[in-house]
């Protein structure tokens, strides 16, 4: 039985909900719409602007999949998290990047957390504001994971509140993220960029995923946003090239005065933002697919980003030229916590900050 209230204004929340067999918890108010997979990853799979039409959120190819449905062909490490990546938005932790062996356990890419069922409840639901709480305790890892996603009526800013646990009675390290991909229509060669950084660099790392021509030339680092391309050719990664360009890559942007980035399309006048802790967040991952990525997984069908905070580089390795791994090392019981907002803004220029409420400063 469910005795939840049925509005049809202000805030809203229910958890009454299924998509393709997958437990959903829809948020809403008079501004946004979001919706969350508990049963997969508790994913933010869409983030509606209402008054625009736009959802922000990319969706791969194959879209939303019930794992409990198949049967995976193998247990390759890189394709039981593409077979059922539907795009959108992951919570990482505490395992990120490609597959690795974490304290003797196998973990394949950016799990385990991410492709996992997540309990939910309802916290709150009033007019006035709403907000459900997601939890998980991963199986392979010794962590516990929970956030809580509340909106306020007549507000575009959803606030998240991320907790992450070493349950282990021993220093466990974590790699803790959100993966969070931006797809069109939104975003178009119309879309810029703006990030309070000061640089940027190249990992150069070996990724499948990556397969056919570079965006960048590989190994390099410099000032944002002035990066070169594999012939030396100048790039502006604040600018977003066609699909038909082909091209794909990833950087990693360093030097941030303040933990956020917003992401405008000048000819939609509508936008993404998102502010997070820069202390827990210190590297902002940028990947970029604008039609490349050869072969599998994404045959070059691609149009997407992915600008995600990230506590450490993929895997925790060191930065380039370093040996210290960016891992973090959670000490025996520790808890961290992060506060971040997304927020749905209106611009045709870009956006000069964004306040840790979630306030936006248009560009002029």
């Amino acid at each position: 039985m469910h005795y939840q209230n049925e509005r049809t204004y202000g805030c809203r929340i229910s958890d009454a909900w299924t998509f393709r067999g997958l437990k959903a918890v829809i948020l809403e108010n008079e501004l946004v719409r979001v919706t969350v997979l508990a049963d997969k990853g508790a994913d933010i799979f869409e983030f509606v602007h209402k008054p625009s039409d736009t959802d922000f959120m990319w969706r791969t190819p194959w879209g939303v999949r019930d794992p409990s449905k198949w049967v995976p062909t193998s247990g390759w490490g890189n394709g039981l998290w593409h077979d059922v990546y539907e795009g959108g938005w992951q919570t990482i932790a505490p395992t990120g990047g490609s597959p690795m062996s974490y304290m003797g356990a196998e973990i394949g890419q950016h799990n385990e957390s991410a492709i996992m069922p997540w309990d939910c409840q309802v916290l709150e639901d009033t007019l006035e504001r709403v907000s459900a709480k997601f939890w998980v305790r991963t199986y392979r890892t010794p962590f516990w994971i929970e956030k809580t996603l509340s909106l306020e009526q007549g507000s575009p800013v959803l606030t998240i509140e991320e907790t992450v646990v070493n349950e282990a009675e021993e220093a466990a390290e974590c790699v803790w993220g959100q993966h969070i991909a931006l797809g069109s229509p939104f975003l178009s060669p119309a879309c810029r960029l703006d990030v309070p950084a000061t640089g940027f660099f190249v990992p150069g790392d070996e990724d499948e995923e990556q397969g056919g021509e570079k965006r960048l030339k590989q190994g390099q680092g410099g000032a944002w946003p002035k990066a070169v391309d594999p012939r030396g050719r100048a790039v502006d990664l604040q600018a977003f090239p066609p699909k038909s360009v082909g091209v794909a890559d990833y950087c990693v942007i360093t030097g941030l005065s303040e933990g956020w980035y917003a992401l405008t399309n000048t000819e939609r006048g509508v936008g993404f933002a998102f502010v997070y802790p820069k202390e827990t967040y210190p590297y902002l991952w940028f990947w970029q697919v604008f039609g490349g990525g050869k072969g599998w997984p994404w045959y070059r069908r691609n149009y997407n980003v992915g600008l995600e905070p990230f506590s450490s580089l993929a895997n925790g390795r060191p930065e380039p030229g370093k040996k210290a791994r960016t891992a973090v090392t959670m000490k025996a019981g520790e808890r961290r916590t992060a506060t971040m907002r997304a927020v749905a803004y209106k611009s045709k220029t870009g956006v000069s900050r964004v306040t840790t409420t979630g306030k936006v400063t248009v560009r002029r």
